[in-house]
């Protein structure tokens, strides 16, 4: 049913899209589904090392002098599920659907972040109706997981002076500024004891029903981050039990605030009941304290039969693995002093895991400003020497410095005025947009960032207003039809 919606060659793509598996480092299919679109359209297309391809067009009659202007998206999509959806992302197709005001999937990330971007630069490439100079559009490889595209793309290569990128999710705002990023892990040798006798009960705590979301543009929301508040549980409110750790899990991306997160714990019997109603009293406490934010937030405790061999973790590293989650910086460190309501410096406890008998945690920090992002890794690089952890830094790069004086943003700024009668909002994104990377190897180029409204991405949440993609489809075609202002 996406295909009947206007305009309608942006929603026949997406939908295609849709079809074709493409989380992050598994772009495989959808690679030959844009060089087999671009044979099929006479359209010129290329493809660098690092697996970017550069589609170029001819203008459109009369507009051969207009200065080039580029497209940009990004190919992949971040996988997540809901706990209990069966969904294969290398094979299976994502399942989108119409709901009201929105498109929306069945139990699993949409795949609008970018997809959507990404289904209206070939949408240009050909619609009839849509005026156009030279044009170009790059289309790039797994940004989802450290930008890798954008980081290998070389000099040169593309011939514009001007770029739209179409990876922003608020219609109404463009964006001419991105916070920069760099990964952070913290990882150490776990070792194991033999389970106490009088250990004769393996429960599993889980933690589950929140929201998630974008660990950049959704890390202001005040949402709950699942690790967090599982070792909250751990440390705050059952420390007078004598429990043992088996294992414990959460996220499984560091830009996406977890959603879910498990704990497996052995005890005597006999403490059961008192678990039992710390878990009651807690899930009371967290519905309370998130009682605006996470409606759906749920706490539950069960006791399991397992075939695992009978041993926990050692009681020293399970005190450091408490107290090591417990204690992590989480969310939002500073507001920007420059633009009022923008997130300056944050960082996201991202994933959790126990693999190989290595405890691994680890963080996405953000941040304009890159002595403050500094200032982050430094907090984290204390905390993993007071622990005895080892550390990797990982992923750099440098946010996308505002420039107000855009004849880009100047024109698109008009092209939304008269179209729409009202101003857009020029605001800088708490994301890394690929646009910070481009500039280090087409320095002088002219950027803007601009798309529809995309609500939750990165989550089985998220979803897109189907108005939104028309009006940022009018803006969108209105400034490639102007591009002989930006002479």
């Amino acid at each position: 049913m996406l295909s009947t919606l206007n305009p309608k060659f942006v929603w026949q793509i997406f939908n295609d899209i849709c079809k074709i598996p493409h989380p992050s480092h598994h772009e495989q299919m959808i690679t030959k589904y844009i060089v087999d679109f671009a044979a099929t359209h006479h359209i010129d297309c290329q493809l660098d090392k690092a697996g970017n391809i550069l589609l170029s067009k001819t203008a459109t009659k009369g507009m051969e002098n207009c200065p080039s202007i580029a497209l940009q998206a990004h190919m992949d999509m971040v996988p997540q599920k809901n706990e209990g959806t069966e969904h294969d992302f290398l094979i299976d197709p994502i399942q989108a659907y119409i709901d009201d005001e929105w498109v929306k999937a069945k139990g699993t990330t949409l795949g609008a972040d970018n997809g959507v971007g990404l289904a209206s630069a070939l949408a240009v490439l050909i619609d009839p109706s849509v005026e156009h100079g030279p044009l170009e559009v790059l289309v790039t490889t797994s940004e989802e997981t450290g930008m890798h595209g954008a980081f290998g793309l070389q000099p040169n290569w593309l011939k514009s002076r001007y770029l739209i990128n179409t990876d922003s999710e608020d219609e109404g705002e463009i964006f001419t500024g991105c916070a920069g990023g760099i990964d952070f892990s913290m990882n150490f040798t776990i070792t194991y004891a033999v389970m106490p006798e009088i250990h004769d009960c393996y429960v599993q705590l889980s933690l589950k029903g929140l929201k998630g979301g974008h660990s950049g543009c959704d890390i202001h929301l005040g949402r709950g981050n699942a690790i967090k508040l599982m070792a909250r549980l751990l440390a705050q409110y059952a420390q007078d039990i004598s429990f043992r750790l088996a294992d414990i899990r959460g996220g499984s991306l560091r830009n996406a605030i977890p959603r879910e997160a498990f704990a497996e714990l052995t005890l005597s019997k006999q403490d059961l009941p008192k678990l039992e109603a710390i878990v009651k009293q807690y899930q009371s406490v967290l519905q309370n304290e998130f009682r605006q934010i996470e409606p759906d937030i749920e706490l539950t405790l069960k006791e399991v039969k397992t075939d695992k061999v009978k041993r926990v973790i050692a009681i020293d590293q399970q005190n450091k693995i408490i107290n090591i989650l417990n204690t992590a910086p989480n969310g939002v460190v500073s507001m920007s002093k420059e633009i009022h309501g923008v997130v300056e410096t944050s960082l996201n406890l991202g994933i959790v895991n126990i693999s190989d008998n290595q405890l691994s945690v680890n963080f996405l920090i953000r941040s304009q400003v890159d002595s403050a992002k500094d200032a982050v890794v430094s907090t984290l690089i204390s905390l993993s020497q007071l622990v005895n952890a080892n550390y990797e830094i990982s992923g750099g790069y440098s946010g996308w410095e505002p420039n107000l004086n855009s004849r880009l943003l100047q024109l698109a700024k008009d092209k939304y005025l008269e179209i729409f009668s009202k101003q857009a909002k020029i605001m800088v994104i708490h994301a890394g947009l690929e646009c910070g990377l481009f500039k280090q190897s087409y320095p002088y180029m002219d950027m803007i960032s601009i798309g529809p409204t995309i609500v939750s991405p990165h989550s089985p949440d998220e979803k897109v207003n189907i108005h939104s993609v028309y009006r940022y489809w009018e803006l969108l075609i209105a400034i490639l039809k102007s591009a002989c202002y930006l002479k």
